[in-house]
């Protein structure tokens, strides 16, 4: 006798999808709102610092990552400085040319004059928050769909045999 499990049974269960979906929001709630919206607004604060033509140093798929060098030179001396975190050069070669903005008293703080306007942090930022709003969601969705279930498991009558 073949027996068919019926809808329903099996899997995780609902309270592990709930404690996923609750888990998964606080994640995406962190990284947006303890990662990329500063990260966003450190870009932006460079906006309207000083100006200067440098050439990339290190470049390549490290640059998202924080592994791109800039020289540039800055209040009368040669500076050789990071780009930060998110920076949108990891297609460019080692040599090619660019405008940074960097602190005015601090060259070491720079960004590419493309990622000045909040660049990668600022659409991840967003995205993680919507990510963020999916799953409350779900999460409101499951737990009201699981009390749902137990009151009409609570109210049925019981079946004599």
């Amino acid at each position: 006798m073949d027996v068919q499990p019926k809808a329903g049974e099996g899997g995780l269960g609902p309270r592990v999808a709930i404690g996923f979906a609750l888990v998964l929001t606080l994640v995406l709630v962190a990284l947006s709102g303890l990662v990329m919206y500063p990260a966003a607004q450190h870009l932006r604060s460079l906006r309207d610092g000083p100006q200067a033509e440098a050439t990339l140093v290190a470049a390549g798929s490290g640059c998202f990552l924080g592994g791109c060098k800039v020289r540039f030179e800055a209040e009368g001396r040669t500076v050789v400085a990071n780009l930060p975190v998110g920076s949108g050069h990891g297609e460019n070669t080692a040599g090619e040319r660019l405008t940074v903005r960097y602190r005015q008293g601090d060259p070491q703080v720079v960004a590419s004059q493309d990622d000045v306007g909040g660049g990668g942090p600022a659409i991840f930022t967003v995205l993680s928050g919507a990510g963020a709003a999916l799953f409350l969601l779900a999460f409101v969705w499951s737990t009201v769909h699981l009390r749902r279930q137990r009151r009409a498991e609570a109210v049925q009558p019981a079946v004599p045999v």
